[in-house]
Protein backbone atom coordinates (compact mmCIF):
# COMPACT_ATOMS: atom_id res chain seq x y z
CA UNK A 1 0.00 0.00 0.00
CA UNK A 2 1.13 3.67 -0.75
CA UNK A 3 1.00 6.48 2.19
CA UNK A 4 0.23 10.03 1.24
CA UNK A 5 1.31 12.56 3.49
CA UNK A 6 1.03 16.08 3.56
CA UNK A 7 3.29 17.96 5.93
CA UNK A 8 2.50 21.51 7.40
CA UNK A 9 -0.86 20.84 9.57
CA UNK A 10 0.11 17.08 9.21
CA UNK A 11 3.35 15.53 10.13
CA UNK A 12 5.43 18.79 9.70
CA UNK A 13 4.88 21.90 12.46
CA UNK A 14 5.22 25.18 12.80
CA UNK A 15 7.87 24.50 9.74
CA UNK A 16 10.33 22.69 12.21
CA UNK A 17 11.86 19.29 9.85
CA UNK A 18 9.91 16.06 10.67
CA UNK A 19 10.12 14.91 14.70
CA UNK A 20 12.07 12.04 15.87
CA UNK A 21 8.65 10.40 16.30
CA UNK A 22 7.52 10.71 12.94
CA UNK A 23 10.42 9.64 11.30
CA UNK A 24 10.11 6.59 13.39
CA UNK A 25 6.27 5.87 12.62
CA UNK A 26 7.21 6.40 8.71
CA UNK A 27 10.09 3.71 8.85
CA UNK A 28 7.59 1.23 10.70
CA UNK A 29 5.78 1.69 7.68
CA UNK A 30 7.92 1.22 5.45
CA UNK A 31 9.03 -1.55 7.32
CA UNK A 32 5.67 -3.31 6.40
CA UNK A 33 6.51 -2.87 3.09
CA UNK A 34 4.45 0.33 1.98
CA UNK A 35 5.96 3.42 -0.24
CA UNK A 36 5.65 6.87 0.92
CA UNK A 37 5.12 9.63 -0.59
CA UNK A 38 4.53 13.62 0.21
CA UNK A 39 1.86 15.04 -1.15
CA UNK A 40 2.36 19.81 -0.21
CA UNK A 41 1.41 22.80 -0.89
CA UNK A 42 5.03 23.45 -1.09
CA UNK A 43 7.19 23.43 -4.42
CA UNK A 44 10.05 20.46 -4.05
CA UNK A 45 12.49 23.37 -3.28
CA UNK A 46 10.92 23.92 -0.04
CA UNK A 47 9.61 20.48 0.93
CA UNK A 48 13.52 18.93 1.08
CA UNK A 49 14.80 20.85 3.61
CA UNK A 50 12.10 19.83 5.92
CA UNK A 51 13.06 16.03 5.30
CA UNK A 52 15.63 14.02 6.64
CA UNK A 53 18.34 13.09 3.65
CA UNK A 54 17.31 9.40 3.70
CA UNK A 55 14.01 10.79 2.64
CA UNK A 56 15.19 12.60 -0.63
CA UNK A 57 14.67 9.87 -3.16
CA UNK A 58 10.97 9.04 -2.08
CA UNK A 59 8.22 10.25 -4.89
CA UNK A 60 6.57 13.54 -3.98
CA UNK A 61 3.93 15.90 -4.95
CA UNK A 62 4.98 20.09 -4.08
CA UNK A 63 2.43 22.68 -5.53
CA UNK A 64 -0.62 21.24 -4.78
CA UNK A 65 -0.06 19.49 -7.59
CA UNK A 66 2.01 21.76 -10.07
CA UNK A 67 5.18 20.08 -8.93
CA UNK A 68 5.78 15.94 -9.12
CA UNK A 69 9.80 14.32 -7.98
CA UNK A 70 10.47 11.12 -9.10
CA UNK A 71 14.13 10.14 -9.47
CA UNK A 72 15.21 13.12 -8.04
CA UNK A 73 13.79 14.68 -10.96
CA UNK A 74 11.67 17.98 -10.74
CA UNK A 75 8.84 18.15 -13.80
CA UNK A 76 5.98 20.88 -13.31
CA UNK A 77 3.39 22.12 -14.85
CA UNK A 78 2.77 26.06 -15.53
CA UNK A 79 -0.06 28.31 -16.04
CA UNK A 80 -0.79 29.45 -19.38
CA UNK A 81 0.72 32.47 -20.70
CA UNK A 82 -2.74 34.58 -20.77
CA UNK A 83 -2.96 33.65 -16.93
CA UNK A 84 -0.60 35.10 -15.97
CA UNK A 85 -0.80 38.10 -17.65
CA UNK A 86 -4.17 38.56 -16.01
CA UNK A 87 -2.75 37.94 -12.29
CA UNK A 88 -0.22 40.44 -12.94
CA UNK A 89 -3.13 42.81 -13.78
CA UNK A 90 -4.75 41.64 -10.96
CA UNK A 91 -1.82 42.06 -8.76
CA UNK A 92 -0.93 45.84 -10.61
CA UNK A 93 -4.63 46.45 -9.77
CA UNK A 94 -4.08 46.35 -6.24
CA UNK A 95 -1.22 46.15 -5.56
CA UNK A 96 -1.03 43.25 -3.59
CA UNK A 97 1.86 41.71 -2.12
CA UNK A 98 2.96 37.77 -3.35
CA UNK A 99 4.79 34.64 -3.23
CA UNK A 100 5.34 33.71 -7.00
CA UNK A 101 6.95 30.08 -7.56
CA UNK A 102 9.19 29.15 -10.82
CA UNK A 103 10.12 25.69 -11.73
CA UNK A 104 12.77 26.57 -8.82
CA UNK A 105 13.48 30.23 -8.44
CA UNK A 106 10.87 32.77 -7.24
CA UNK A 107 9.54 36.21 -6.34
CA UNK A 108 8.91 37.33 -3.12
CA UNK A 109 7.32 41.04 -2.12
CA UNK A 110 5.52 39.70 1.16
CA UNK A 111 6.40 40.64 4.86
CA UNK A 112 9.41 39.08 5.89
CA UNK A 113 7.49 38.24 9.07
CA UNK A 114 4.55 35.89 7.68
CA UNK A 115 5.29 32.50 8.45
CA UNK A 116 5.51 31.35 4.86
CA UNK A 117 8.52 33.73 4.48
CA UNK A 118 10.21 31.18 7.31
CA UNK A 119 9.45 27.96 5.24
CA UNK A 120 10.99 29.96 1.62
CA UNK A 121 13.98 28.41 0.31
CA UNK A 122 15.91 28.18 3.81
CA UNK A 123 18.70 26.31 2.49
CA UNK A 124 19.29 29.26 -0.11
CA UNK A 125 18.85 26.66 -2.76
CA UNK A 126 16.83 29.32 -5.42
CA UNK A 127 16.75 33.34 -6.01
CA UNK A 128 13.94 35.85 -5.05
CA UNK A 129 13.72 37.31 -8.82
CA UNK A 130 11.93 40.41 -10.22
CA UNK A 131 8.17 38.69 -11.31
CA UNK A 132 8.95 39.72 -14.40
CA UNK A 133 12.40 37.76 -14.70
CA UNK A 134 10.64 34.20 -14.19
CA UNK A 135 11.02 32.17 -17.26
CA UNK A 136 7.45 30.17 -16.33
CA UNK A 137 4.86 30.45 -13.54
CA UNK A 138 3.76 27.46 -11.82
CA UNK A 139 2.70 28.84 -8.28
CA UNK A 140 0.80 32.05 -7.08
CA UNK A 141 0.14 33.34 -3.29
CA UNK A 142 -1.50 36.50 -2.55
CA UNK A 143 -1.63 38.13 0.49
CA UNK A 144 -5.13 38.74 0.91
CA UNK A 145 -7.98 37.52 1.35
CA UNK A 146 -10.28 40.13 -0.09
CA UNK A 147 -13.96 39.36 -1.29
CA UNK A 148 -13.09 40.88 -4.79
CA UNK A 149 -10.14 39.56 -5.38
CA UNK A 150 -11.18 35.82 -4.79
CA UNK A 151 -14.27 37.19 -7.20
CA UNK A 152 -11.69 38.22 -10.08
CA UNK A 153 -9.68 35.17 -9.63
CA UNK A 154 -12.17 32.39 -10.03
CA UNK A 155 -13.12 33.85 -13.01
CA UNK A 156 -9.62 32.91 -14.19
CA UNK A 157 -8.81 29.20 -15.35
CA UNK A 158 -7.18 28.44 -11.79
CA UNK A 159 -7.37 26.23 -8.94
CA UNK A 160 -8.04 28.31 -5.92
CA UNK A 161 -8.02 27.70 -2.30
CA UNK A 162 -8.57 30.10 0.43
CA UNK A 163 -6.10 30.10 4.04
CA UNK A 164 -7.88 32.65 6.17
CA UNK A 165 -5.56 31.95 8.87
CA UNK A 166 -2.54 33.02 6.93
CA UNK A 167 -4.66 35.47 4.82
CA UNK A 168 -3.58 34.59 1.66
CA UNK A 169 -5.07 32.79 -1.67
CA UNK A 170 -3.02 30.20 -3.04
CA UNK A 171 -3.29 29.54 -6.89
CA UNK A 172 -2.66 26.38 -9.06
CA UNK A 173 -3.60 25.91 -13.13
CA UNK A 174 -6.69 24.79 -13.67
CA UNK A 175 -7.28 21.27 -12.81
CA UNK A 176 -3.95 20.82 -10.96
CA UNK A 177 -4.68 19.41 -7.37
CA UNK A 178 -2.55 16.82 -5.19
CA UNK A 179 -4.29 13.41 -7.11
CA UNK A 180 -3.89 14.88 -10.36
CA UNK A 181 0.13 15.18 -9.55
CA UNK A 182 -0.48 11.27 -8.16
CA UNK A 183 -1.69 10.23 -11.49
CA UNK A 184 1.23 11.52 -13.18
CA UNK A 185 3.02 9.51 -11.20
CA UNK A 186 1.28 6.47 -12.01
CA UNK A 187 -0.89 6.54 -8.71
CA UNK A 188 -4.72 5.39 -9.29
CA UNK A 189 -7.87 6.52 -6.90
CA UNK A 190 -7.70 3.78 -4.15
CA UNK A 191 -4.07 2.35 -4.17
CA UNK A 192 -3.22 4.73 -0.65
CA UNK A 193 -3.88 6.08 2.59
CA UNK A 194 -4.20 9.88 2.59
CA UNK A 195 -2.81 11.98 5.95
CA UNK A 196 -3.80 15.64 5.29
CA UNK A 197 -5.29 18.57 7.20
CA UNK A 198 -6.60 21.34 5.08
CA UNK A 199 -8.89 22.35 2.06
CA UNK A 200 -6.37 20.98 -0.76
CA UNK A 201 -5.91 17.63 0.72
CA UNK A 202 -9.96 16.89 -0.52
CA UNK A 203 -8.39 15.62 -3.89
CA UNK A 204 -6.58 13.28 -1.49
CA UNK A 205 -9.33 12.54 0.92
CA UNK A 206 -12.06 11.46 -2.04
CA UNK A 207 -9.64 9.24 -3.77
CA UNK A 208 -7.73 7.64 -1.26
CA UNK A 209 -8.44 4.27 0.21
CA UNK A 210 -8.77 5.26 3.55
CA UNK A 211 -7.99 8.90 4.66
CA UNK A 212 -7.20 10.80 8.13
CA UNK A 213 -7.71 14.45 8.99
CA UNK A 214 -5.73 16.08 11.37
CA UNK A 215 -7.47 18.48 13.61
CA UNK A 216 -10.67 20.25 12.97
CA UNK A 217 -10.49 21.31 9.65
CA UNK A 218 -13.98 21.52 7.90
CA UNK A 219 -12.34 19.47 5.18
CA UNK A 220 -12.64 16.42 7.90
CA UNK A 221 -16.28 15.63 7.04
CA UNK A 222 -14.43 14.15 3.38
CA UNK A 223 -12.06 11.75 5.64
CA UNK A 224 -12.65 8.20 6.90
CA UNK A 225 -11.53 9.59 10.67
CA UNK A 226 -10.67 12.71 12.52
CA UNK A 227 -7.29 13.06 14.49
CA UNK A 228 -5.50 15.36 16.78
CA UNK A 229 -1.96 15.94 16.34
CA UNK A 230 -0.60 13.67 19.00
CA UNK A 231 -2.65 10.74 17.38
CA UNK A 232 -0.51 11.02 14.61
CA UNK A 233 2.27 8.58 14.99
CA UNK A 234 0.20 6.23 16.63
CA UNK A 235 -2.01 5.80 13.81
CA UNK A 236 0.12 5.97 11.42
CA UNK A 237 1.91 2.76 13.00
CA UNK A 238 -1.61 1.45 13.69
CA UNK A 239 -2.50 1.77 9.76
CA UNK A 240 0.74 0.37 8.43
CA UNK A 241 0.34 -2.40 10.55
CA UNK A 242 -3.14 -3.41 9.12
CA UNK A 243 -3.81 -1.58 6.09
CA UNK A 244 -7.25 -1.02 4.53
CA UNK A 245 -7.91 -3.39 1.74
CA UNK A 246 -8.13 -1.45 -1.20
CA UNK A 247 -11.52 -1.16 -3.61
CA UNK A 248 -11.46 -0.94 -7.51
CA UNK A 249 -11.19 2.39 -8.77
CA UNK A 250 -14.37 3.51 -10.36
Amino acid sequence: MKFVFDLDGTICFKGEPLSKEICQALDACMEKGHEIIFASARPIRDLLPVLPKDYHGFRMVGGNGAFTYENEKVNVHTFEEETVHRIKEIIEENQLTYLIDSDWDYSYTGDHHHPIFRNLDPEKRAVNKELNELRVITKVVLFTTDDRIRQKLSQLPVTLYEHGNEALLDISPQGIHKMVGLMRMGVRPREFVAFGNDQNDLSLFQNAAYSVCVGQHPVKESASTVIDRDEVSFTIKEIGRKPPVAEPAL
